[in-house]
């Protein structure tokens, strides 16, 4: 299985220098791909080739950025008539030429975000012209939530996530996302999903430094639809993880009347990449029917020897009055990139509507 890096390939190059040739003025197939594979291109990871492949076209490209943005534009209609590219990561190094190089010229910048991100998305590259510009990008991204392109719409939410992952930190939105709101506003009801899940994505982000206000929305679009209702559940993942109070009075989670037993773990000694077993019985013993939320926390053994808490989803639905059933679950330990498993002594607890059995142990061996 080939690294995802190696989406920089000579074939890949070798079209996107024909492309090149017909929109860039004295082009050199032969000096840039010379310069592409220069003698340190086998040994960069994915994000060091795309940045690689920016700074190269910048050889060829005019130092106006008004110009380059032309040259871009060009190119992008050129890659799809030819069929290359919509969407394809490989691409990426558009976005990331706007932001390298055009950073300076606001109003050129923005119409080539704006362009090209129906090709392929700049949710990373509008961060740095929020964190530069503030309240000027912010109202721009509030007037592409009503965009008729919904790549554009998505942008709006998607590149002002105060917590976007893998993106450069805007704090100032960390610190107060009153700004936003108005976009996510605007897109709760958007047409397209690819866009909503945006909005929920936002409204997580935002619920881990201020729930209250993901509180305040889930209250006032609760009912609105049945995607609202869908954005709202997705956006407060985080908080029903945590257990907030609020959140589980919000969907009526509570633990009155459900009784859990048998909380069994079956391998209480594993070694990689073996699986964790375990099983438990809930009971609903309410007289009518209820609505329940089953979760497992994995206490995970950290290098320093602390132990770091991770909640699971087991499932959500609605229980029959007297309702009786075991689940039986195995949690995987096999070696993944994001996550490094330490051996020694770890935890495992149920959590049934928000509220946590005590802990269960068990031990990772070498």
């Amino acid at each position: 299985m080939s690294a995802l890096k190696d989406i920089y390939s000579p074939v890949f190059y070798d079209r996107l220098a024909n492309i090149l040739q017909q929109t860039v003025p004295s082009f050199e197939k032969k000096t840039f791909v010379a310069q592409i594979f220069d003698d340190s291109f086998s040994q960069k990871e994915l994000k060091d080739r795309m940045r690689h492949t920016t700074k190269v076209l910048r050889n060829f490209m005019p130092d106006d950025f008004g110009a380059a943005s032309i040259i871009l534009e060009k190119t992008i209609h050129l890659l799809r008539e030819n069929q290359h590219g919509e969407d394809s990561l490989a691409y990426i190094f558009f976005p990331d030429y706007i932001e390298t190089y055009g950073l300076d010229d606001y109003s050129n910048a923005v119409k080539s975000i704006e362009f090209v991100t129906q090709f392929i998305s700049c949710e990373f590259a509008v961060r740095p012209f929020i964190v530069r510009y503030g309240n000027q990008m912010i109202e721009q991204m509030e007037k592409w939530s009503l965009h008729k392109s919904h790549k554009v719409r998505r942008l709006a939410s998607e590149g002002s996530r105060p917590r976007l992952p893998w993106a450069m930190a805007l704090p100032e939105l960390k610190k107060d996302p009153t700004a936003i709101l108005p976009i996510l506003e605007n897109l709760k009801n958007d047409p397209s999903e690819y866009v909503r899940r945006s909005v929920a994505n936002n409204l997580n982000d935002i619920a881990k430094d201020h729930p209250h206000i993901i509180l305040s929305i889930a209250r006032q679009w609760k009912g609105h639809s049945k995607e609202t209702d869908a954005i709202i559940k997705h956006g407060s993942r985080t908080l029903l993880k945590q257990g907030h109070p609020e959140i589980l009075s919000h969907y009526g989670l509570d633990s009155k009347g459900l009784e859990t037993s048998g909380f069994h773990i079956n391998t209480p000694q594993i070694k990689l990449p073996q699986s964790l077993e375990f099983e438990f019985t809930v009971n609903n013993t309410n007289k009518e029917p209820k609505h329940i939320r089953l979760e497992y926390a994995v206490y995970y053994n950290k290098a320093n020897g602390q132990l770091s808490k991770k909640v699971f989803k087991i499932s959500e639905r609605t229980y029959f009055a007297g309702q009786k059933e075991t689940i039986k679950r195995k949690q995987s330990f096999k070696p993944i990139t994001t996550r490094k498993f330490y051996s020694g002594l770890h935890k495992l607890s149920i959590i049934v509507n928000g509220e946590e059995s005590n802990p269960e142990l068990f031990h990772l061996l070498e």
